[in-house]
């Protein structure tokens, strides 16, 4: 039997931003995701990390959230004055899921791009972070 090679693999997506925490727990309530040990808030009075991870339910790392100095240019995305640079897609089962986490990460502070929702073949839309990147829900098996 020969050896498989061995491939690099997906670790998590790394997002830039003048606000690690804050945007760490945007991703965090709306993936039901948690903090890898250590990268919890800190105490009253510690200083916070510049670098987050967060993990799913199995402990498999799904983002970073690095603190950067700014400003950082906001993506103008669909415009292409500022590109996207970076985004995630994130699948739903039904076009009823898209729209309770479509309204969901609103609540938490996203910002709407593009609605796609009327599509019959994929419905989408698009929506900033707090931060301003760019993410998509779509249906998807």
């Amino acid at each position: 039997m020969t050896e498989q090679p061995a491939y690099p693999r997906l670790m998590h997506t790394a997002l830039d931003t003048t606000d690690a925490r804050g945007l760490a727990e945007f991703y965090r309530e709306l993936l039901g995701l948690h903090y890898r040990p250590g990268d919890e808030p800190p105490a009253a009075g510690e200083d916070d990390a510049d670098w987050l991870v967060l993990l799913d339910a199995d402990g498999v790392r799904r983002l970073a959230v690095q603190q950067v100095d700014g400003p950082l240019p906001r993506p103008t995305w669909p415009s292409h004055d500022v590109p996207m640079q970076l985004h995630v897609d994130y699948a739903v089962p039904s076009l009823a899921e898209l729209e309770r986490h479509r309204d969901r990460a609103l609540a938490l502070g996203a910002e709407a791009l593009f609605d796609r929702t009327d599509d019959h073949g994929e419905p989408l839309v698009v929506l900033a972070d707090p931060a301003g990147h760019p993410f998509c829900l779509l249906v998807a098996p």
